[in-house]
């Protein structure tokens, strides 16, 4: 199959490269281990993903190669997690992350005109990135808010009900 505007997946480089951490952020690695059964270790993976993402901007090979020594799991292991779930990012983003829904719900509701203005706003179509780094654009499946569409998330916030008028007041208010 081939890759998508929107797939992230075709831009992974592996490498044998292992990520370094201040010992401040393995030992946080290690809390959250705590969480869970010592054979069940790898049920922490989700949230040592998001460490990961926190502290290198996105997940990279590195990052996973860490991870899977971390947890004593195959590398394979780990990017199947990784590539699963669109809240990791398998390339550098943007400041503010635009992740505009394209399911039913949100396309009958008028996503795809949401979706043209903010990338003619932009300057970028989905899957991109503006040229200064502030805003990266994607299309992604259901968030879980099909009573409010159209909705896109920005980072952590949900920003649904959607009209060009409240896209440009949110994006006027991204700085």
């Amino acid at each position: 199959m081939a890759a998508t505007p929107t797939s992230y997946t075709d831009k992974i480089i592996v490498t044998d490269e292992v990520a370094e951490f201040p010992p401040a952020v393995v030992e946080e690695m290690r809390s959250h281990l705590k969480k869970y059964p010592t054979e069940r270790s790898r049920s922490a993976l989700i949230p040592l993903l998001f460490v990961i993402q926190r502290e290198r901007g996105w997940i990279d090979n590195p990052g996973v190669n860490f991870l899977a020594k971390f947890l004593d799991l195959e590398v394979s292991d780990v990017w199947e997690t990784a590539t699963f779930y669109t809240m990791f990012n398998l390339r550098p983003v943007g400041r503010h992350h635009i992740q505009i829904c394209k399911t039913l719900s949100c396309k009958i509701m008028g996503e795809p005109e949401i979706t043209g203005h903010i990338c003619s706003k932009l300057g970028i179509k989905p899957g991109e990135t503006t040229e200064d780094g502030k805003f990266t654009v994607s299309l992604v499946e259901c968030l879980g808010s099909c009573g409010t569409a159209p909705m896109m998330q920005i980072g952590f916030d949900f920003h649904e009900d959607l009209t060009i008028e409240k896209v440009d007041d949110i994006l006027a208010d991204c700085k």
